[in-house]
């Protein structure tokens, strides 16, 4: 009896252990899959653009009659097959002027990037703000380039 006993709390033991163990590893792999274009442009640009990218946002209609909003899988197409990696950048921090984004303070990302790494970074962490603002664009451009017609 003794022995049966030993074996269930063994048994039992090694399932409370393994249970937040293969949580932990759950997400850790969900933490490598995690898709930071994909959930900068879910976020910040689907809202107008639409979620596939086309220019059917649910914010597209406020627009004012006549303008179109852009379908942002059609870069490529319309440059001759190569996708304007350093426009698009540059249209998502702010360097080139789009005059459905309105000023260049709002609402183009990279100003909005750079008052967030601010507030995500103090004194007992430091870091590169400008290298979270870029990666964050770099991500966001990659992502738009995913989304390129074939």
């Amino acid at each position: 009896m003794h022995s049966i006993l030993v074996r269930l709390f063994t048994v039992a033991a090694i399932l409370v252990g393994a249970i937040p163990m293969a949580h932990a590893q759950k997400s850790d792999l969900a933490a490598q899959n995690f898709d930071r274009g994909k959930y900068e442009y879910e976020a910040h640009c689907a809202v107008c653009h639409g979620m596939s990218g086309i220019g059917d946002g649910s914010f597209a209609q406020l627009f004012r009659a006549g303008t179109l909003m852009p379908n942002l899988t059609e870069f490529s197409k319309k440059n001759n097959g190569v996708f304007p990696f350093k426009r698009i950048y540059e249209t998502i921090d702010g360097t080139q002027n789009v005059e459905a984004h309105g000023t260049k303070l709002m609402p183009v990302w990279g100003p909005r990037y750079k008052f967030e790494a601010g507030r995500r970074f103090d004194d007992d962490f430091p870091a590169d703000s400008e290298a979270f603002v870029r990666a964050r664009i770099l991500a966001l451009t990659e992502y738009v380039y995913r989304l390129q017609a074939k």
